[in-house]
């Protein structure tokens, strides 16, 4: 009987781990003014801007001119961000739209609702910052791995769901957009606002343009 209560404490423990080293879900930035939406794209984590304090937002200091105009909602933050061995932290590349650069960078989760992020400049002057979760875990789905794009017709793979009312082709659209790796949780813990769902939510976040031609 103790040999199986030790195995029931071990099991239950490694679960709790297991959800608390999820980095995915939408994140507030430490000073407030935005969300970033992290989701698992075809084996690397990315993140881009999901809410803004101020909405409208411009890549204004991007050194390349052409981006320059680019809005900030939706813009790529984390690049690219592949897990360490045997730790629950993810290594890539942040760009800071404050002054157009990129750092390599760090993520990891700590708990279940903070995440701390580590960025420095040629391996030195670095600094960090943590940010606190604002909507559940990503669920993944075989879309983001292994479609190159948005589904496309009735072929798409799709999660076996009861029988439901007849919908229109847009209708439809939007229910299997919303099922992908990178389309948040509509549920919110209390005293927290929920960014998906809002007017122009930016949803799976694999399908956007400037990460699906590098996840694919």
């Amino acid at each position: 009987m103790r040999t199986v209560a030790f195995a029931a404490v071990f099991i239950a423990t490694g679960i709790a781990s297991a959800q608390a080293a999820d980095p995915t879900g939408d994140w507030r930035v430490a000073d407030g003014v935005a969300n970033i939406r992290v989701a698992e794209c075809n084996g690397s984590m990315w993140g881009v801007v999901a809410w803004e304090k101020t909405p409208g937002g411009r890549d204004k200091n991007n050194p390349d001119v052409s981006k320059q105009s680019r809005p900030t909602l939706g813009m790529p933050i984390l690049i690219d961000m592949k897990k360490k061995p045997a730790v629950d932290q993810w290594e890539g590349q942040v760009y800071n739209a404050k002054d157009g650069q990129m750092y390599d960078t760090t993520i990891k989760p700590v708990g279940s609702d903070q995440m701390e992020i580590q960025g420095c400049v040629l391996g030195f002057l670095c600094g960090g910052e943590t940010w606190t979760r604002v909507s559940d875990p990503i669920p993944s789905s075989p879309t983001n791995s292994m479609a190159k794009g948005a589904p496309k017709g009735p072929g798409a793979p799709r999660k076996a769901t009861t029988a439901q009312p007849a919908t229109r082709p847009s209708q439809q659209a939007t229910t299997t957009a919303a099922k992908t790796t990178g389309a948040a949780s509509t549920a919110s813990k209390p005293g927290q606002k929920q960014a998906a769902g809002q007017p122009g939510d930016i949803g799976d976040i694999c399908l956007l343009p400037d990460i699906a031609r590098f996840a694919h």
